[in-house]
């Protein structure tokens, strides 16, 4: 890691977990340049070992099978080199229990919480997302906050994100890395 990139030594992977829309690829990509470290898109990932994209998985073999092979790949994530990286997840990975247990014990989870208009507002602007097509994004994104943001909420870090310049998010959620890690050494000591 860059020594003027962070004035925290990280000894963990970072996950990025949340709504679609949140953030977690654009910030993800971000942190990992500001650390100097990789960045993973799980669905990326997925789609690599798959052959075909999300939304072609859901529906040829259904949100079952997509979650087992999340869960797979997930963990080739965490077990393969280089350690330190960022992986940011779909929006239902941490609801995974597998997933969310391997997150929590073995990365930093960070938990990018935005409000439902401005999950509206963006993931308006893709059709890659399998839940909204041909659908009521608001309707379903706010029953996804509904189920979801309880769960979201066990992350190591929560950090609110706004409709503002994606370094201010950034800035943030450094900022949230360092108290982290600082608090977790005081409690080691």
């Amino acid at each position: 890691m860059s020594e003027k990139a962070a004035s925290f030594e990280l000894t963990r992977p970072i996950v990025m977990v949340g709504l679609m829309g949140a953030g977690k690829t654009s910030i993800g990509r971000g942190l990992a340049h500001k650390l100097d470290i990789p960045f993973i898109d799980l669905d990326k990932e997925i789609e690599e070992a798959a052959g075909c994209s999300v939304v072609d998985i859901f529906s040829l073999y259904g949100e079952e099978e997509f979650r087992r092979a999340e869960i797979r790949v997930f963990e080739r994530l965490l077990t393969s080199p280089p350690h330190l990286k960022v992986i940011s997840t779909g929006e239902g990975a941490f609801i995974t229990p597998k997933v969310r247990e391997l997150a929590l014990k073995n990365t930093l989870t960070i938990w990018l919480k935005a409000d439902l208009e401005l999950l509206v507002k963006r993931t308006n602007l893709r059709n890659t997302r399998p839940q909204l097509l041909n659908a009521d994004s608001k309707k379903i994104l706010s029953q996804l906050i509904n189920e979801r943001y309880k769960i979201y909420a066990l992350a190591d870090i929560t950090v609110e994100t706004q409709d503002e310049n994606p370094n201010r998010t950034l800035s943030k959620v450094m900022g949230a890395i360092k108290k982290q890690i600082k608090q977790k050494e005081k409690q080691n000591v």
